[in-house]
Parts: C-alpha cells; structure tokens; sequence
C-alpha cells in the first residue's frame, strides 16, 4: 500500500493493479470511496487496460487469430504493476507487455498511471506506450467507487449525479446474460441534467452512454451540498454503476466499450478502440475533487 497526503486530501493506491483504494479528509477523517466490502463488491476503484467491459466468448480477433481476454482487461488484478516514482505530491506506476501477457494481448506496451494530488483535486493520468513495430489496439478507464451516502444520518436516495449540461443522451442497454451491448436504448434525464440515486437503478447493469455533451458531473447530497466533481474531457463515454441496494456509486470514464452483441470481434474495427501507431504514445486524464466544504 502506497500513500500521498497534502494538509487536505490523503489517497492510498494498492500495488495490485495500482488500485486507489483511499480518498479521505485529512482535517474530518470522512472517507469518500467505498470499503470494498467483499460481501457486496470487493473493489475499490480497478484500472481498466486493454479493454472495457465484455467481449463475446471473452475473447477477441486480431490477424486472423483469436485471443482471451478477460472482462475489463488484465490490469486490475495484476500483481507485476510497480511504483517507479514517488514524488511530494504523486505516485506513478507502470506495467509492461511480458511473455504471459502477449499471449492475451499480442503488442509490446508500457501503461503508466500517475496519481497527482493538487489541493482538493486528484489528477489520474495515463500513459500508454507502443513499443511494438506495428499498430497497437486497445481501451482504458476508471472504474471509482464512491461511498454513497457518505455520511450516517442520510439515505442513498438523498444523492443526485449533476451533470455539467442538460442532456437527451440514453443509456444503452446490456444484454444480462452475457454482458454484451444491444442496440435497445432507454431515456434516463428527460432533457434536464440530474439522475437521482435509488437502489433500483441498476437492476438492469450499468448505465452506458456514449453521447453525452457533459464532460463533467457532480456527487450532490440534498443535505450536505455538492461532495465531488469528476471531470473526463478525454473519456467519450460513461459507464454509471452499482450492484444493486449496495451503498456506493461508481462514476466510470470510458475510452472504449463493451462489444456489441452482433460484433465480428475483430478488435481492429471494435467501438470505441484506440489504434495507435508505433513508437508513439497516448495519454488521457480524469480529475476527482472534493468539494472544500467538506475539507476545510
């Protein structure tokens, strides 16, 4: 376990998959992610690389031969991810392609995620690599969990998801038996910009969009105001999750998705896949931050 702390904010990231497993007031002690309670959900906030989401028969096709890949990658459970830098006010991490992974994922990479603590704000930015001779494909995204209600004498229901604009965007429907994408589509805000929290939001999976015009949203609390602020400017779609009746709410920025359920599985013409060249890298950032009142 890894720690970074300023006079307002304290993170702890996991070695394993360089999971944050910690945001929490220096001053108060409030701990805003959820506990991982294994009886409910065993994780806090996993690194999602190579992939989002499932894939037909967990598993995909490049050059004309197949590979497995588990649901949401191979990095957040992965034990070979490692600390290369430890600075005042970050952390960074790295895994590299290896003789076991290109079995799964036949490129030569590096994945480096680096955990920046501004103030009240906490920078996640990623960095892939191509280090191959060939075109690299891939996806990568956050998956936090945010404690929800944060604090005892409120109820889930008491939490809404501000999003920065009003949006007609629909949350794109799983197909429950295999976790595949449809092509149904449901309304979720009606043409304003809030989605209240109930426990049966989610008996249907997650909320998927792929279309919104809000590059930021808001955790707000009817009794104690705005709690956090995500920001995914480099994330164009969304994944709004929670096992049902659990207390938590996961915000999840995507740059991918899970296969459709009438895909080829050819991870070429894939939704949503990053191709990128040889020799050359790619970077995306999402921002987590507090709101001060609940710091100061």
């Amino acid at each position: 376990m890894y720690t970074l702390q300023n006079d307002l904010l304290k993170i702890a990231i996991k070695q394993t998959g360089a999971e944050l497993c910690e945001i929490s007031s220096v001053k108060h002690k409030t701990d805003f992610m959820w506990d991982a309670n294994p009886d409910v959900w065993g994780s806090f906030a996993p690194n999602l690389f190579p992939i989002i989401g499932s894939m037909k028969n967990d598993s995909y096709i490049y050059n004309n031969s197949t590979y497995k890949m588990p649901k949401h990658g191979f990095l957040r459970h992965n034990t070979d991810v490692k600390l290369i830098e430890n600075t005042n006010n970050s952390l960074t991490f790295k895994l590299a392609y290896n003789d076991d992974l290109y079995k799964l994922f036949p490129f030569k990479f590096e994945f480096y995620i680096t955990y920046e603590l501004v103030d009240n704000t906490l920078h996640l930015k990623h960095l892939v690599k191509n280090i191959d001779n060939k075109p690299m494909f891939f996806s990568l995204g956050g998956h936090p969990a945010f404690k929800c209600p944060v604090f005892s004498d409120e109820v889930y229901s008491d939490y809404h998801l501000v999003f920065e604009q009003n949006e007609s965007a629909e949350t794109y429907l799983l197909n429950m038996s295999n976790g595949l994408l449809t092509s149904k589509t449901k309304p979720v805000f009606n043409g304003g910009n809030k989605i209240q929290l109930q426990h049966n939001l989610f008996n249907n999976d997650a909320l998927i969009f792929k279309d919104l015009k809000s590059r930021k949203l808001t955790l707000n609390s009817k009794t104690r105001g705005d709690i956090l602020t995500m920001k995914f400017n480099d994330f164009p779609y969304l994944g709004i999750w929670a096992k049902p009746n659990a207390n938590y709410v996961c915000i999840e920025p995507w740059q991918g998705i899970a296969d459709h359920e009438d895909t080829n599985q050819d991870i070429v013409t894939k939704e949503g896949i990053v191709k990128l060249d040889k020799n050359t890298s790619y970077q995306a950032i999402y921002s987590i931050e507090i709101d001060l009142n609940h710091l100061v």
